[in-house]
Protein backbone atom coordinates (compact mmCIF):
# COMPACT_ATOMS: atom_id res chain seq x y z
CA UNK A 1 0.00 0.00 0.00
CA UNK A 2 0.77 3.62 -0.89
CA UNK A 3 0.58 7.01 0.96
CA UNK A 4 0.68 9.90 -1.00
CA UNK A 5 2.28 13.10 0.26
CA UNK A 6 1.77 16.14 -1.24
CA UNK A 7 5.23 18.43 -1.27
CA UNK A 8 5.53 21.25 1.26
CA UNK A 9 3.26 20.29 3.83
CA UNK A 10 4.01 17.74 6.40
CA UNK A 11 3.94 14.32 5.68
CA UNK A 12 1.37 11.68 7.93
CA UNK A 13 1.66 7.95 7.40
CA UNK A 14 -1.11 6.27 8.70
CA UNK A 15 -0.64 2.80 10.81
CA UNK A 16 0.59 -0.24 8.81
CA UNK A 17 2.36 -2.76 10.69
CA UNK A 18 6.14 -2.81 9.73
CA UNK A 19 8.10 -6.22 11.47
CA UNK A 20 11.85 -6.54 10.18
CA UNK A 21 11.32 -9.13 7.75
CA UNK A 22 7.76 -8.17 6.44
CA UNK A 23 6.88 -4.16 5.34
CA UNK A 24 9.31 -1.62 5.31
CA UNK A 25 8.55 2.33 4.50
CA UNK A 26 10.30 3.71 1.58
CA UNK A 27 10.45 6.63 -0.33
CA UNK A 28 9.30 6.09 -3.88
CA UNK A 29 9.77 8.63 -6.76
CA UNK A 30 7.18 8.56 -9.26
CA UNK A 31 8.13 10.79 -11.68
CA UNK A 32 8.70 14.26 -11.66
CA UNK A 33 7.32 16.55 -8.95
CA UNK A 34 6.17 12.96 -7.28
CA UNK A 35 7.05 11.02 -4.90
CA UNK A 36 5.36 9.22 -1.66
CA UNK A 37 5.73 7.30 0.69
CA UNK A 38 5.18 3.11 0.29
CA UNK A 39 5.40 -0.03 1.89
CA UNK A 40 7.93 -2.70 0.14
CA UNK A 41 8.98 -5.61 1.22
CA UNK A 42 12.11 -5.77 3.36
CA UNK A 43 15.62 -6.23 2.44
CA UNK A 44 16.71 -9.46 2.40
CA UNK A 45 19.94 -11.20 1.55
CA UNK A 46 20.04 -13.05 -1.89
CA UNK A 47 23.69 -13.77 -2.52
CA UNK A 48 26.22 -15.24 -0.73
CA UNK A 49 28.41 -11.76 -0.09
CA UNK A 50 24.88 -9.38 0.00
CA UNK A 51 24.81 -7.54 3.46
CA UNK A 52 21.15 -6.17 4.70
CA UNK A 53 21.98 -2.74 5.91
CA UNK A 54 19.66 -1.33 8.48
CA UNK A 55 19.43 2.83 7.55
CA UNK A 56 19.50 5.23 10.37
CA UNK A 57 19.57 7.88 7.70
CA UNK A 58 20.71 9.33 4.95
CA UNK A 59 21.49 12.74 3.71
CA UNK A 60 19.46 14.63 1.23
CA UNK A 61 21.84 15.02 -2.36
CA UNK A 62 20.97 18.04 -4.75
CA UNK A 63 20.81 14.59 -7.00
CA UNK A 64 17.28 13.68 -5.11
CA UNK A 65 16.18 17.25 -5.29
CA UNK A 66 16.82 17.67 -9.15
CA UNK A 67 15.49 14.11 -9.38
CA UNK A 68 11.98 15.10 -8.41
CA UNK A 69 12.12 18.46 -9.87
CA UNK A 70 12.46 16.88 -13.62
CA UNK A 71 16.25 17.60 -13.96
CA UNK A 72 17.82 14.68 -13.77
CA UNK A 73 16.62 11.35 -15.20
CA UNK A 74 15.38 8.23 -12.76
CA UNK A 75 13.47 5.56 -13.08
CA UNK A 76 9.62 5.88 -12.01
CA UNK A 77 9.12 3.43 -8.89
CA UNK A 78 12.53 3.61 -7.42
CA UNK A 79 13.36 4.21 -3.95
CA UNK A 80 15.27 7.10 -3.77
CA UNK A 81 18.36 8.32 -1.85
CA UNK A 82 21.79 7.39 -2.00
CA UNK A 83 24.27 9.16 0.90
CA UNK A 84 23.42 6.55 3.92
CA UNK A 85 25.07 5.37 6.95
CA UNK A 86 23.16 2.18 8.71
CA UNK A 87 24.06 -0.60 10.96
CA UNK A 88 24.56 -4.28 9.32
CA UNK A 89 22.03 -6.26 10.50
CA UNK A 90 22.36 -9.79 8.19
CA UNK A 91 25.62 -11.35 6.13
CA UNK A 92 25.92 -13.53 3.52
CA UNK A 93 28.62 -16.49 4.31
CA UNK A 94 31.19 -15.06 1.85
CA UNK A 95 31.33 -11.65 3.83
CA UNK A 96 34.11 -11.01 5.98
CA UNK A 97 34.77 -7.28 6.27
CA UNK A 98 31.46 -6.49 8.28
CA UNK A 99 29.68 -8.14 10.67
CA UNK A 100 26.07 -7.98 11.97
CA UNK A 101 26.08 -4.80 14.37
CA UNK A 102 28.73 -2.78 12.81
CA UNK A 103 28.57 0.60 11.97
CA UNK A 104 28.47 1.40 8.00
CA UNK A 105 28.17 3.82 5.76
CA UNK A 106 27.24 2.88 2.27
CA UNK A 107 29.42 3.66 -0.97
CA UNK A 108 26.47 3.74 -3.75
CA UNK A 109 28.77 4.11 -6.64
CA UNK A 110 28.27 0.62 -7.60
CA UNK A 111 30.85 -0.93 -10.42
CA UNK A 112 30.55 -4.21 -12.41
CA UNK A 113 34.25 -4.85 -11.53
CA UNK A 114 35.10 -6.63 -15.03
CA UNK A 115 34.51 -4.04 -18.08
CA UNK A 116 37.52 -2.49 -19.62
CA UNK A 117 37.59 0.55 -17.70
CA UNK A 118 37.11 -1.03 -14.39
CA UNK A 119 39.99 -3.53 -14.64
CA UNK A 120 41.82 -0.52 -15.78
CA UNK A 121 41.10 0.89 -12.06
CA UNK A 122 38.37 3.35 -13.61
CA UNK A 123 35.01 1.79 -12.06
CA UNK A 124 33.73 5.24 -11.75
CA UNK A 125 33.04 5.16 -15.57
CA UNK A 126 32.04 1.99 -15.79
CA UNK A 127 30.21 0.57 -18.53
CA UNK A 128 27.31 -1.68 -16.61
CA UNK A 129 25.87 1.20 -15.07
CA UNK A 130 22.43 0.92 -15.97
CA UNK A 131 20.17 -0.32 -13.17
CA UNK A 132 23.14 0.19 -10.76
CA UNK A 133 22.71 3.61 -9.67
CA UNK A 134 21.89 3.62 -6.04
CA UNK A 135 18.97 5.59 -5.76
CA UNK A 136 18.36 6.06 -9.37
CA UNK A 137 17.35 3.11 -10.86
CA UNK A 138 18.23 0.36 -8.01
CA UNK A 139 16.11 1.23 -5.09
CA UNK A 140 18.28 3.69 -2.82
CA UNK A 141 18.25 4.49 1.22
CA UNK A 142 15.27 6.63 1.79
CA UNK A 143 13.87 3.37 3.53
CA UNK A 144 14.08 1.28 6.58
CA UNK A 145 16.71 -1.27 4.92
CA UNK A 146 18.64 -1.58 1.82
CA UNK A 147 20.42 -4.84 0.42
CA UNK A 148 24.11 -4.20 -1.17
CA UNK A 149 27.12 -6.55 -2.25
CA UNK A 150 30.28 -6.61 0.86
CA UNK A 151 32.32 -4.31 -1.63
CA UNK A 152 29.91 -1.64 -1.57
CA UNK A 153 29.46 -1.07 2.52
CA UNK A 154 32.38 -0.04 4.50
CA UNK A 155 32.55 0.46 8.15
CA UNK A 156 32.18 3.38 9.52
CA UNK A 157 35.17 4.19 12.33
CA UNK A 158 35.04 3.85 15.86
CA UNK A 159 34.10 6.66 17.58
CA UNK A 160 32.43 8.89 14.33
CA UNK A 161 29.62 10.67 15.37
CA UNK A 162 26.48 9.74 13.03
CA UNK A 163 26.27 13.48 11.58
CA UNK A 164 30.21 13.41 10.91
CA UNK A 165 29.24 9.72 9.20
CA UNK A 166 26.30 10.72 6.86
CA UNK A 167 29.41 13.19 4.86
CA UNK A 168 31.28 10.56 4.10
CA UNK A 169 29.71 9.87 0.88
CA UNK A 170 30.00 13.46 -0.05
CA UNK A 171 33.24 13.87 1.26
CA UNK A 172 34.40 11.36 -1.55
CA UNK A 173 33.08 13.22 -4.18
CA UNK A 174 34.86 16.41 -3.07
CA UNK A 175 37.95 14.22 -3.01
CA UNK A 176 37.51 13.23 -6.32
CA UNK A 177 37.32 16.33 -7.38
CA UNK A 178 40.25 18.38 -5.65
CA UNK A 179 42.38 15.42 -6.61
CA UNK A 180 41.16 16.08 -10.41
CA UNK A 181 42.62 19.40 -10.14
CA UNK A 182 45.31 18.88 -8.45
CA UNK A 183 45.73 21.36 -5.72
CA UNK A 184 49.07 22.29 -4.59
CA UNK A 185 50.49 24.52 -1.82
CA UNK A 186 51.07 27.32 -4.35
CA UNK A 187 47.18 27.33 -5.38
CA UNK A 188 44.93 30.51 -5.11
CA UNK A 189 41.38 28.76 -5.40
CA UNK A 190 37.76 29.66 -5.04
CA UNK A 191 34.78 27.55 -4.83
CA UNK A 192 31.61 28.72 -6.24
CA UNK A 193 28.55 27.72 -3.87
CA UNK A 194 28.62 27.63 0.19
CA UNK A 195 26.49 24.76 0.39
CA UNK A 196 27.61 21.38 1.84
CA UNK A 197 29.51 20.58 -1.45
CA UNK A 198 30.86 23.31 -1.45
CA UNK A 199 31.80 24.04 2.01
CA UNK A 200 33.28 20.32 1.76
CA UNK A 201 35.36 21.93 -1.29
CA UNK A 202 36.21 24.69 0.39
CA UNK A 203 37.67 22.60 3.83
CA UNK A 204 39.56 19.73 1.72
CA UNK A 205 41.04 22.21 -0.72
CA UNK A 206 42.39 24.40 2.31
CA UNK A 207 44.13 22.01 3.28
CA UNK A 208 46.09 22.04 0.15
CA UNK A 209 46.18 25.33 -1.15
CA UNK A 210 47.67 29.17 -0.15
CA UNK A 211 43.92 30.66 -0.24
CA UNK A 212 40.48 29.86 -0.20
CA UNK A 213 37.71 31.94 -1.44
CA UNK A 214 34.09 31.06 -0.76
CA UNK A 215 31.69 32.92 -2.96
CA UNK A 216 28.31 32.34 -1.75
CA UNK A 217 24.97 34.29 -2.77
CA UNK A 218 22.33 33.44 -0.05
CA UNK A 219 22.25 35.03 3.28
CA UNK A 220 21.63 31.55 4.97
CA UNK A 221 24.66 30.15 3.85
CA UNK A 222 26.84 33.25 3.45
CA UNK A 223 26.43 33.28 7.48
CA UNK A 224 27.28 29.46 7.90
CA UNK A 225 30.33 29.63 5.87
CA UNK A 226 31.46 33.16 7.76
CA UNK A 227 31.73 30.64 10.72
CA UNK A 228 34.44 28.38 9.15
CA UNK A 229 36.33 30.29 6.58
CA UNK A 230 38.25 33.74 7.02
CA UNK A 231 37.82 34.42 2.85
CA UNK A 232 33.77 34.46 1.97
CA UNK A 233 32.33 36.92 -0.63
CA UNK A 234 28.86 37.99 -0.73
CA UNK A 235 27.79 37.67 -4.82
CA UNK A 236 24.24 38.49 -4.47
CA UNK A 237 22.68 40.58 -7.10
CA UNK A 238 25.94 41.00 -8.77
CA UNK A 239 28.11 39.51 -11.58
CA UNK A 240 30.29 37.05 -9.37
CA UNK A 241 33.60 37.21 -11.02
CA UNK A 242 32.95 41.10 -10.70
CA UNK A 243 32.49 40.35 -6.43
CA UNK A 244 35.23 38.38 -6.80
CA UNK A 245 37.91 40.76 -8.47
CA UNK A 246 37.17 43.21 -6.07
CA UNK A 247 38.15 40.98 -3.03
CA UNK A 248 41.02 39.08 -5.18
CA UNK A 249 42.46 41.89 -6.99
CA UNK A 250 45.52 41.77 -9.27
CA UNK A 251 45.86 37.77 -7.73
CA UNK A 252 43.42 35.93 -9.90
CA UNK A 253 42.93 32.25 -8.42
CA UNK A 254 44.83 29.22 -9.99
CA UNK A 255 41.95 27.03 -9.48
CA UNK A 256 37.88 27.78 -9.29
CA UNK A 257 35.69 25.06 -8.17
CA UNK A 258 32.06 25.12 -9.77
CA UNK A 259 29.96 23.25 -6.77
CA UNK A 260 26.87 25.20 -8.44
CA UNK A 261 26.08 23.57 -11.75
CA UNK A 262 25.35 27.12 -13.06
CA UNK A 263 28.71 29.08 -12.51
CA UNK A 264 30.89 27.92 -15.36
CA UNK A 265 30.72 31.69 -17.49
CA UNK A 266 32.03 33.37 -14.12
CA UNK A 267 34.70 30.76 -13.57
CA UNK A 268 35.96 31.22 -17.11
CA UNK A 269 35.60 34.95 -16.67
CA UNK A 270 37.73 34.66 -13.33
CA UNK A 271 40.13 32.32 -13.64
CA UNK A 272 43.84 33.14 -14.39
CA UNK A 273 45.78 32.54 -17.47
CA UNK A 274 46.99 28.33 -16.92
CA UNK A 275 44.44 27.78 -14.12
CA UNK A 276 41.84 24.69 -13.99
CA UNK A 277 38.09 25.42 -13.91
CA UNK A 278 36.53 22.14 -11.93
CA UNK A 279 32.51 21.70 -13.22
CA UNK A 280 31.38 19.95 -10.01
CA UNK A 281 27.63 20.92 -9.67
CA UNK A 282 25.11 20.56 -12.77
CA UNK A 283 21.82 21.72 -13.85
CA UNK A 284 20.40 20.37 -17.19
CA UNK A 285 18.66 23.19 -17.58
CA UNK A 286 21.85 25.41 -17.84
CA UNK A 287 24.04 26.03 -20.45
CA UNK A 288 27.23 28.29 -21.60
CA UNK A 289 28.66 29.92 -24.68
CA UNK A 290 32.35 27.63 -25.11
CA UNK A 291 34.81 30.02 -27.41
CA UNK A 292 37.60 27.41 -27.60
CA UNK A 293 40.12 29.92 -28.46
CA UNK A 294 39.57 31.16 -25.03
CA UNK A 295 41.00 27.79 -23.48
CA UNK A 296 43.74 27.55 -26.25
CA UNK A 297 45.06 31.17 -25.77
CA UNK A 298 44.92 31.61 -22.12
CA UNK A 299 45.75 27.83 -21.70
CA UNK A 300 42.86 26.94 -19.41
CA UNK A 301 41.54 23.38 -18.64
CA UNK A 302 38.10 22.83 -18.36
CA UNK A 303 38.19 19.88 -15.58
CA UNK A 304 35.03 17.33 -15.09
CA UNK A 305 36.06 14.32 -12.86
CA UNK A 306 32.86 11.94 -13.01
CA UNK A 307 31.79 9.71 -10.03
CA UNK A 308 34.68 8.55 -7.91
CA UNK A 309 36.60 5.44 -8.11
CA UNK A 310 36.33 2.98 -5.87
CA UNK A 311 39.96 3.39 -4.10
CA UNK A 312 39.07 7.17 -3.29
CA UNK A 313 35.85 5.94 -0.84
CA UNK A 314 38.17 4.64 1.94
CA UNK A 315 39.93 7.57 1.71
CA UNK A 316 37.12 9.62 2.92
CA UNK A 317 36.27 7.31 5.01
CA UNK A 318 39.71 8.25 6.63
CA UNK A 319 39.15 11.67 6.49
CA UNK A 320 35.97 11.93 8.19
CA UNK A 321 37.42 10.15 10.97
CA UNK A 322 40.33 12.65 11.08
CA UNK A 323 37.96 15.48 10.97
CA UNK A 324 34.94 14.66 12.43
CA UNK A 325 36.17 11.86 15.12
CA UNK A 326 36.58 12.66 18.72
CA UNK A 327 38.39 16.11 19.66
CA UNK A 328 40.75 16.56 22.15
CA UNK A 329 40.26 18.17 25.64
CA UNK A 330 40.43 22.18 25.36
CA UNK A 331 39.55 22.05 21.57
CA UNK A 332 36.50 23.43 21.37
CA UNK A 333 32.72 21.89 21.00
CA UNK A 334 31.95 20.33 17.40
CA UNK A 335 33.41 19.79 14.10
CA UNK A 336 32.51 21.55 10.65
CA UNK A 337 31.41 17.95 9.70
CA UNK A 338 29.05 17.80 12.63
CA UNK A 339 27.97 21.53 12.40
CA UNK A 340 27.23 21.16 8.52
CA UNK A 341 24.59 18.60 8.99
CA UNK A 342 21.79 21.68 10.79
CA UNK A 343 18.55 19.57 9.89
CA UNK A 344 16.79 16.20 10.76
CA UNK A 345 13.12 14.68 9.83
CA UNK A 346 12.13 11.36 10.08
CA UNK A 347 11.30 9.77 6.82
CA UNK A 348 7.29 10.55 7.19
CA UNK A 349 7.80 14.22 7.52
CA UNK A 350 10.17 14.08 3.81
CA UNK A 351 8.61 16.99 2.72
CA UNK A 352 9.50 19.50 5.11
CA UNK A 353 13.16 18.07 4.57
CA UNK A 354 13.16 18.97 1.02
CA UNK A 355 11.44 22.43 2.06
CA UNK A 356 14.32 23.32 4.12
CA UNK A 357 16.56 23.33 1.21
CA UNK A 358 14.68 25.67 -1.37
CA UNK A 359 11.45 23.68 -1.54
CA UNK A 360 9.87 21.53 -4.77
CA UNK A 361 7.64 24.08 -6.12
CA UNK A 362 8.03 27.86 -7.38
CA UNK A 363 6.12 31.27 -6.07
CA UNK A 364 4.07 30.44 -9.33
CA UNK A 365 2.98 27.27 -8.80
CA UNK A 366 5.08 25.03 -10.85
CA UNK A 367 7.38 23.02 -9.91
CA UNK A 368 10.69 24.06 -10.89
CA UNK A 369 14.31 25.48 -9.82
CA UNK A 370 16.64 27.88 -8.70
CA UNK A 371 18.83 27.44 -11.56
CA UNK A 372 21.32 27.32 -8.96
CA UNK A 373 22.51 23.19 -8.96
CA UNK A 374 23.48 22.84 -5.24
CA UNK A 375 24.28 26.10 -4.12
CA UNK A 376 24.98 28.84 -6.89
CA UNK A 377 24.47 31.51 -8.98
CA UNK A 378 21.27 33.34 -10.71
CA UNK A 379 20.79 32.52 -14.17
CA UNK A 380 17.19 34.26 -14.43
CA UNK A 381 15.03 31.63 -12.33
CA UNK A 382 13.30 31.99 -9.02
CA UNK A 383 16.00 32.07 -6.08
CA UNK A 384 14.86 29.86 -3.01
CA UNK A 385 15.89 30.70 0.12
CA UNK A 386 17.84 28.35 1.99
CA UNK A 387 16.70 27.33 5.79
CA UNK A 388 19.51 24.61 6.13
CA UNK A 389 22.56 23.36 4.94
CA UNK A 390 22.87 19.63 5.20
CA UNK A 391 19.74 17.77 5.62
CA UNK A 392 19.31 14.27 6.94
CA UNK A 393 16.11 12.13 6.61
CA UNK A 394 16.18 9.63 9.35
CA UNK A 395 14.84 6.37 8.62
CA UNK A 396 15.46 4.61 12.05
CA UNK A 397 12.96 5.75 14.74
CA UNK A 398 15.44 5.45 17.75
CA UNK A 399 16.27 6.15 20.59
CA UNK A 400 19.44 7.78 19.68
CA UNK A 401 22.89 8.11 22.09
CA UNK A 402 24.54 11.43 22.55
CA UNK A 403 26.88 10.35 19.13
CA UNK A 404 23.33 10.46 17.31
CA UNK A 405 23.44 6.43 16.61
CA UNK A 406 20.55 4.04 17.69
CA UNK A 407 21.42 3.23 21.43
CA UNK A 408 21.45 -0.50 20.46
CA UNK A 409 24.11 0.41 17.57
Amino acid sequence: MSYPVAFGCVSVLRPAEHRWGGLVRALVYLGPGSAELQDRPAARRTHDDDVVVEIVGTGVCGTDRKILLGRFPARPGTVLGHESVGVVRETGPQVRSVAVGDRVVVNPTLYCGWCVPCRRGATNFCRHKAGTEVGVDRDGTYAEAVTLPERFVERVPAGLPFRSAVLIEPLACVLNNVEAASVTCGDSVVVLGAGPIGMLTALVAGRLARRVIVAEQDGYRLERAREHFAHVVDVAGTDPAEALAKSWGDDRPSVVFDTTGTGLGAALRLIDDGGRVVVMGFDDAYSVPLHPLQLTNRGIRLIGAGDYRADIFPVAVDLAAELGGPRRPGSGTGTLLDRLVTHEFPLERYSEAFTALGGLVRSDGHSGDDAHGEDGEDSGAVVPRYDALKVVIRSHSGPFGDDGWPVDA
